[in-house]
């Protein structure tokens, strides 16, 4: 198949999130498997890894905008450990400042012009490659005029052919937008309407991709259950629960030759499934870096996040005091966020010296040995679409303790008869109360039965959570947009 990516952003050129982790490891593994993939991106003044990048045999581009064309440059590049082929959108109004998701006014009010342009620019650089891709893959909102121009504009060319997949990445995020954004790409103004592209007066850019592309994925079965009910739908339940029958989640894979302990350079001691000695080594190393008591017994619990209200931190904020005083758990926190919860983490620090560690940064070796080093990763998410760091720690023994939502119950299995038989342990309510039942448990387990432990340990270890078993899912899914898209000329 040919597959056309158009994406914000991809590692290892430019990452915010997990969405660049997403689609370039997507990327790759579909070309490994004899797809012709291409990628397209903006040239950001800021991108890493560029120096591989070249103009193209023909570098300037036509980009067919609505009120006047306009002309950018072409960089492309090949991906790393693979055969697909990048793009670099270069067009210094748009991308020559700013950042990612603010453009160069500092501001977000142009991101809907920003990522107009890309979109028109995508799919402009196919015809002028006179390259035509039977699957477009467009991701989050910053996508969403994409399957509009295929349904309006480019219908009738051999761009119109192409099957459109669009995969929310994270629903909150809907790329709110003035009217005008439509005329300036070109989109017919009749599509500004409820069932398209309006909401509350303004342009929202993924409502009118959910309503005009083929088939929309998520990044996990269970999100894509949560998002048609009124508490995760941000919304747009209404829309999805119409598109319901084009839906379908696929959780994401990891990145394995940079998620594994058997060659991570990272970490103090490399260990697998068959040779868990090193995990020891780890923990130690962990607790002199912290600043921990050195006390291979008692549970050592890693949070790996972002600190904000989304990932539920404040409910075990809320119950630490407890669990700090009836278990002998030691936990270390790395990461930055909202002001409030730092604040609270470094209370905790502050009460509990030698059980308690606080980093308020974001390092990527450093994560690397927290995931290593630790006995439970703790992720008790509000919502979570699907989440990486569950997955990490189950590929280094490191056992999750997570709310069951999202790609995290899609993840960890969980075996309240049987703890040895499962890979985690979970709470399904955002409730402080069912948070504390949890650790509690496993913390008890984790002294009760080392037995136990090590087989939740090997079970997460020999998880395949690689991109191909997404890659296979993805594959059938492009066939059966294919096929629909075939019957839209019948």
């Amino acid at each position: 198949m040919k597959i056309l990516m158009v994406a914000p952003e991809s590692v290892p050129f430019i990452k915010v999130g997990g969405l660049a982790d997403a689609v370039g490891a997507l990327s790759r593994s579909l070309s490994s498997r004899g797809h012709d993939v291409r990628i397209v991106l903006p040239k950001y003044h800021h991108l890493k890894h560029f120096e591989s990048a070249s103009p193209s045999e023909d570098p300037y581009l036509c980009v067919r905008l609505g009120v006047e064309n306009a002309y950018a440059h072409i960089w492309e590049t090949i991906y790393p450990d693979s055969s697909a082929r990048v793009y670099f959108i270069e067009y210094e109004m748009f991308f020559g400042s700013g950042d990612v998701y603010c453009g160069p006014s500092g501001s977000e009010l142009d991101n809907g012009y920003r990522f107009g342009f890309l979109s028109r620019a995508a799919l402009d650089l196919c015809e002028h490659l006179q390259w035509f891709p039977d699957i477009v893959h467009c991701h989050d909102w910053t996508t969403g005029l994409v399957p509009a121009f295929l349904n309006t504009l480019d219908f009738n060319t051999n761009l119109g052919r192409a099957a459109s997949v669009l995969t929310v990445h994270n629903l909150q995020h809907q790329g709110y937008c003035p009217e005008n954004v439509l005329k300036y790409t070109g989109i017919p103004q009749s599509l500004f309407r409820e069932d398209g592209f309006e909401s509350y007066g303004q342009v929202n850019l993924l409502k009118g991709g959910l309503y005009h592309s083929t088939k929309i994925t998520t990044v996990s079965p269970s999100y894509a259950t949560e998002i048609q009910t009124d508490r995760y739908g941000c919304g747009l339940e209404s829309v999805i629960r119409f598109r319901s029958a084009d839906l379908i989640g696929v959780i994401n894979g990891i990145d394995l030759l940079e998620w594994n302990s058997r060659t991570d350079p990272n970490i103090q001691k490399n260990f697998s499934a068959e040779n868990l000695s090193g995990k020891a080594i780890c923990k130690n190393d962990l607790q002199k870096i912290c600043g921990l008591n050195e006390d291979a017994d008692c549970p050592l619990f890693v949070i790996v996040s972002r600190l904000y209200e989304q990932k539920g931190l404040d409910l075990f904020i809320a119950v630490a005091d407890r669990l700090m005083e009836e278990t002998s758990m030691q936990v270390a926190v790395v990461g930055t966020g909202e002001a409030e919860l730092e604040q609270a983490f470094l209370r905790l620090e502050k009460r509990y010296p030698g059980r308690f560690a606080t980093m308020l940064e974001f390092d990527n070796a450093l994560a690397h040995k927290m995931i290593a080093g630790g006995d439970f990763l703790l992720m008790p998410s509000r919502f979570e679409p699907c989440g990486l760091s569950q997955m990490y720690a189950m590929q280094y023994g490191t056992i999750p303790v997570v709310r069951e939502t999202g790609g995290l119950i899609d993840s960890v299995r969980v075996c309240p008869e049987n703890w040895s038989e499962g890979t985690g342990f979970s709470f399904p309510k955002v409730d402080p109360d069912q948070l504390y039942q949890s650790v509690h448990a496993a913390c008890q387990y984790f002294s009760k039965d080392k037995a136990g432990i090590r087989a939740m340990q090997i079970n997460g270890m020999t998880e395949d959570f690689s991109w191909t078993v997404s890659a296979q899912k993805y594959e059938q899914l492009y066939a059966w947009s294919m096929e629909s898209r075939a019957n839209a000329f019948v």
